[in-house]
């Protein structure tokens, strides 16, 4: 299939895991696709060559640098806001600057960028953020801010959609459940705590959370906005 051959995609946080997946469904497409890192140089190169994409060094956490960066690369057909940091533990303990920078990647920069973005994203556009099942349910000690910037995420694709509808522009976040990355692999030693929580217990792989991101940003979900999909095993069911 070529559904997205001619488009132009910018996926943030695009090197491994769920990312990287979504850079090759997208590349597999058609599509011409940029993707950014931060701290892993090596295995962007390797997923660059493989894909015929471009990787962008970038910082979501710096907001003017990464509105710059999307003001350059612009107009594009479709942006994919994957770029997140885990933050856990005892939040009497974590220091304040740590929850800071989660808030400032996980929240902030989804919504400078998707602004940045549809400045000049045009008619049909799509804007997809990837969040969390943690946004629904957290049924474990530790994540409150985590799971606090994956549910602002859900008030902001309500509130951009009514925002960019008149354009045709739609805005939506996938929340993936455990998914095997190499952050959370899926014979890791919390696969069976996961597990338990969930209808059909297994991690999820980055293919599966990349093809529903390229349904939402294809031909056939034109009319889907301001909508949060679990795509979890039924982790928050």
């Amino acid at each position: 299939m070529n559904n997205f051959e001619g488009k132009s995609v910018l996926v943030l946080g695009g090197s491994r895991g769920i990312g990287a997946a979504i850079v090759r469904r997208f590349a597999s497409e058609g599509a011409k696709v940029l993707f950014t890192y931060w701290s892993s140089p090596d295995d962007a190169e390797v997923l660059a060559a493989e894909t015929g994409s471009k990787a962008l060094r970038a910082d979501s956490g710096d907001r003017d640098t990464l509105i710059a960066l999307i003001a350059s690369l612009s107009p594009l057909d479709v942006l994919v806001v994957n770029s997140g940091i885990l933050g856990a533990g005892d939040p009497l303990e974590i220091p304040p600057d740590d929850i800071d920078r989660l808030f400032r990647i996980n929240i902030h920069a989804p919504y400078h960028a998707a602004i940045a973005a549809a400045r000049t994203m045009p008619a049909g556009g799509r804007i997809i953020f990837i969040g969390s099942s943690n946004a629904d349910r957290m049924p474990m000690t530790g994540l409150a801010a985590y799971s606090a910037s994956k549910a602002a995420l859900k008030g902001m694709v309500k509130g951009l959609a009514r925002d960019f509808g008149a354009r045709g522009i739609t805005v939506n976040v996938v929340q993936p459940g455990p998914t095997d990355t190499d952050m959370n692999p899926a014979d890791g030693p919390l696969k069976d705590v996961m597990h338990d929580f969930m209808a059909i217990k297994r991690h999820a792989t980055g293919a599966e959370i990349a093809g529903l991101v390229a349904y939402l940003a294809g031909p056939e979900a034109g009319i889907i906005t301001g909508a949060a999909y679990n795509i979890d095993g039924g982790f928050a069911a």
